[in-house]
């Protein structure tokens, strides 16, 4: 893909994400109602059928009972007339955004097992795969650490959930991970007993890529990488299949490319609708607005300063222009909210955009994906603190330290889990002793966070892949 075409692209994604923001703040109230007037109507038709064939089968109660169904009915469409062009409007900028969704999501996993075999096979020396690995490792724990300190210093300086009105019951969506510990948590990462194809070290491959596991595939395909390189010449057939697998997914990845803009437009929009508008969005914001300043601040702080200095000081890199170079990939995982997802367009930024190696890039960014989590783990460490102060338990030195070390140690051991940020918080909520119910006070401006958070994961993604190829080239030059 050419310079011109990228800026095209880039261009067109800008100002979908700004007409995506105007549209949905504007008219998501009345898209959201169409979709509640049009359930409505689908409801009282399916009522009205169902007596209609009662009565018609002889049931007296069903006959009397038509009548009333069917003025719902007419009700129910009748308040539904009006509203049917934003059902539609909504209905296709929905379906827009879960079609570039699901085509990201289609193209991940080949091009994890492509360019990771590639990236590997490259190192030559499986001897060479302990050390890069060891870096990466070392790196996303490092940063990891790093953001949850900032988001510990942060909340304790602005101190959000003091004055906060505390929840008397537990949210539906944490039912069921009440019982979540540190120890079983990244236990089952490994090794998951009721599901053959969940766990690092699924009992059979073809179900992880069903299910979608990517941490799983991620270590089959190291270890079919580095047996490869043990095996001579009778591994070039396989290689070569790999590569020429590498090239095509990379050419589906240019193609999707030029549906980013619709996407985004249509995924933005349509989550905006979904909560009810600008309005509604504004209401849930200036509500929690001191605890959402304290995690975009911690965030920012760690994305803007942090990482930007490792990637000055130890990835020889220009944090602007090595920015600048990745502003497409940022731009999609905040829309898109998932590290995974956004793997297509990072690879796409790092190596095209950033001249990072081949080699690196493949390694070190869908690792990343599946098991950075620096905007998570600060995420997890502001919110705990936020809910202890709601409920006015004092956070002292050691309890200060149990989160740091479960926010930390949770954001890498939850890889892989679904809803991992809810089960990390609940891990942590746990060790701490506080009260499961704050995370209900939270969920109103989770998924807003949460853009914020998987945008922040994938830029320090990215900058790994040039803190770990410049450590590379390095080494290669001592040898």
């Amino acid at each position: 893909m050419d310079g011109s075409t990228r800026r095209f692209i880039m261009a067109g994604l800008v100002a979908a994400l700004v007409a995506a923001v105007l549209t949905g703040s504007l008219f998501g109230a009345v898209m959201k109602r169409a979709v509640e007037e049009h359930e409505a109507l689908a409801a009282s038709q399916r009522e009205y059928r169902r007596l209609e064939r009662a009565a018609a089968g002889g049931d007296a109660e069903a006959a009397r009972a038509l009548p009333e169904a069917k003025r719902e009915a007419e009700a129910a469409e009748a308040g539904y007339g009006g509203l049917a062009p934003w059902y539609v409007f909504y209905r296709l900028t929905d379906f827009t955004g879960r079609l570039f969704l699901n085509l990201l999501n289609l193209l991940v996993l080949p091009l994890i097992v492509a360019s990771l075999v590639m990236g590997l096979v490259s190192l030559g020396d499986i001897r060479h795969l302990g050390r890069t690995g060891l870096r990466t490792v070392v790196y996303y724990m490092a940063t990891t650490a790093a953001a949850v300190i900032t988001g510990l210093v942060m909340v304790n300086l602005f101190e959000p959930g003091v004055g906060v009105e505390g929840a008397a019951a537990v949210a539906e969506r944490v039912a069921g991970k009440e019982e979540a510990g540190l120890i079983d948590t990244v236990l089952s990462v490994f090794v998951d007993e009721g599901d053959a194809g969940a766990g690092a070290v699924p009992r059979n491959i073809f179900a992880a890529m069903a299910g979608g596991n990517v941490l799983g595939v991620i270590c089959f395909t190291m270890l079919l990488a580095a047996a490869l390189t043990t095996v001579g010449e009778r591994a070039g057939p396989v290689v070569a299949f790999f590569d020429g697998l590498n090239e095509a997914v990379l050419r589906l990845v240019h193609w999707v490319m030029y549906l980013l803009p619709a996407g985004i437009f249509g995924l933005v929009t349509a989550r905006l609708a979904a909560v009810g508008g600008g309005a509604a969005v504004w209401g849930e914001v200036t509500r929690l607005a001191w605890y959402a300043a304290t995690v975009l601040s911690a965030l920012l702080i760690h994305a803007l300063v942090v990482l930007p200095l490792v990637l000055l000081f130890v990835g020889g890199r220009n944090p602007l222009s090595y920015g600048a170079g990745m502003v497409q990939a940022l731009l999609t995982a905040f829309s898109t909210a998932s590290s995974s997802a956004t793997l297509p367009t990072t690879m796409e930024c790092v190596k095209e955009n950033n001249r990072v190696s081949r080699r690196s890039a493949s390694f070190v960014l869908p690792l990343g994906a599946t098991i950075n989590m620096d905007g998570t783990a600060l995420y997890e460490a502001v919110a705990v603190v936020f809910i202890a102060q709601v409920y006015g338990v004092e956070m002292d030195f050691a309890k200060l330290v149990i989160v740091f070390l479960t926010a930390t140690l949770a954001a890498v051991g939850a890889a892989g889990i679904p809803e991992a940020g809810l089960v990390t918080m609940v891990i942590v909520l746990n060790a701490t002793g506080l009260p499961l119910e704050g995370i209900t006070i939270l969920l109103s401006i989770d998924w807003l966070l949460d853009r914020c958070r998987t945008t922040v994961n994938v830029w320090g993604d990215s900058i790994g892949a040039a803190v770990v190829d410049r450590l590379e080239e390095s080494e290669e030059l001592k040898i």
